[in-house]
């Protein structure tokens, strides 16, 4: 049976290879749990890890430009890249 991990980066810009400033992960596998917080270090430096580890891109948020003045103002994270990984577990 396969079930599906989820991998999110939130890059430091839209370049896949630019490091990682905040992640966020699902496990469907069911073999681990994770929470917000719950590691002190990115599992990968950039996106770019993450494809050689086996990862799929999937997702990667559209590039939208700031408006005037707008530039030093801080909200969301804009350099989202979502990845999968399906894993075979034993059924059961």
């Amino acid at each position: 049976m396969t079930r599906q991990k989820v991998l999110v980066l939130w890059l430091a810009d839209s370049a896949l290879d630019s490091g990682v400033v905040a992640w966020s992960q699902w496990d469907g596998t069911g073999e681990r749990r994770h929470i917000a917080g719950d590691e002190e270090q990115a599992p990968y430096a950039n996106g770019v890890m993450a494809l050689r580890d086996g990862w799929r891109l999937f997702q990667v948020s559209p590039l939208a430009p700031h408006y005037p003045g707008a530039e030093t103002q801080t909200s969301y994270l804009k350099y989202e890249f979502w990845f999968e990984k399906l894993v075979e577990v034993p059924e059961g």
